[in-house]
């Protein structure tokens, strides 16, 4: 019995093994680099995983259910054009603006979610043409230009940091986390979600709205999206219909590299926590290293493949 426990408690399984692999990059990192181990540095690094941070938790809930999202990126440029055009250009007061904006990527969501789970679309076909439609209609926004220069107490949000770490938006995220695994762990919702994952007919006979829910998560992805967008529109002071090209797949490696499987049913949000940890340090460490923008990306690569190589032996 306690051989079975010990066994449990050191299983690889889970999250535990993405967080081993943090703890050994933390290791190799303070002792190959002078200051990677330092508080600065990991303030840095809270800062740089902030927007990532906030998609993966959406990202999280859309593969948990079998799902995927490609438009996560493109809704959160749609939605700092949004909230910059009607700031800037219209005179709206920012709070509205910064609602409104979250309306605009809700609605995209709503419009992926009913496409996947009423009109049965692939979710891969689905998010992809929304991936399309949110950043032709940011550019159309602004007509291509970057829109700058916000009140200052929107871009300090990102600069001033309470007790000399956090800022507003690495507390943000850090809420965003707190409440959404909250509601997995302890709300029927979030059963539903695993459920759904796992078989989305027994699901449906066992009485869970399987297509609400799937609408639901999309939407929640998509809000998400527009909350990272707001952020990195505050850390720029500035929004441009360009930003966030190539999040989605960020957020999707942070995903699959925290133990969340792709076919859905399976993870966590703690699981997820580590890989965009994961991301951001080793991003920081290669870029302490001196090592190529190109090379990082291959080596974050590597990490993706080892990671699904991992999760698809387990399997076996």
């Amino acid at each position: 019995m306690l051989r079975s426990r010990l066994g449990a408690s050191f299983s690889l399984s889970g999250s535990t093994g993405p967080l081993i692999g943090l703890l050994l990059l933390c290791a190799f990192l303070s002792f190959s680099t002078e200051s990677f181990f330092s508080i600065r540095n990991f303030v840095n690094i809270l800062d740089q995983i902030t927007v990532l941070g906030i998609l993966a938790v959406g990202m999280t809930f859309v593969i948990l259910i079998g799902g995927i999202d490609l438009s996560v990126g493109s809704v959160l440029a749609l939605c700092g054009m949004v909230m910059g055009f009607l700031a800037k250009e219209l005179g709206w007061p920012m709070e509205a603006a910064i609602l409104t904006a979250l309306i605009a990527a809700g609605l995209a969501g709503v419009v992926s979610g009913i496409l996947i789970a009423f009109f049965r679309v692939p979710a891969f076909i689905a998010t992809l043409a929304m991936m399309s439609a949110a950043r032709g209609l940011a550019n159309m926004v602004s007509d291509g230009h970057q829109i700058i220069s916000f009140p200052i107490w929107f871009n300090l949000m990102a600069v001033i940091r309470y007790g000399g770490v956090i800022t507003i938006t690495v507390a943000i995220m850090f809420t965003v986390f707190a409440i959404s695994w909250a509601y997995l762990k302890f709300t029927s919702g979030g059963r539903s979600l695993y459920a759904i994952g796992g078989n989305a007919e027994v699901a449906r006979l066992a009485g869970i709205k399987v297509k609400l829910h799937t609408v639901g998560v999309y939407v929640f992805a998509a809000v998400l999206s527009g909350i990272a967008g707001i952020l990195l529109g505050a850390r720029l002071d500035s929004v441009q219909p360009q930003a966030g090209v190539s999040y989605e797949l960020d957020a999707i490696a942070a995903v699959v590299i925290g133990g969340t499987s792709l076919s859905g049913g399976t993870g966590s949000l703690v699981g997820t926590i580590i890989g965009v940890l994961i991301i951001g340090v080793l991003r920081n460490g290669l870029n302490l290293l001196g090592v190529s923008p190109f090379m990082q990306q291959v080596v974050i690569g590597l990490v993706i493949a080892l990671a699904v190589s991992i999760e698809a032996l387990k399997k076996k």
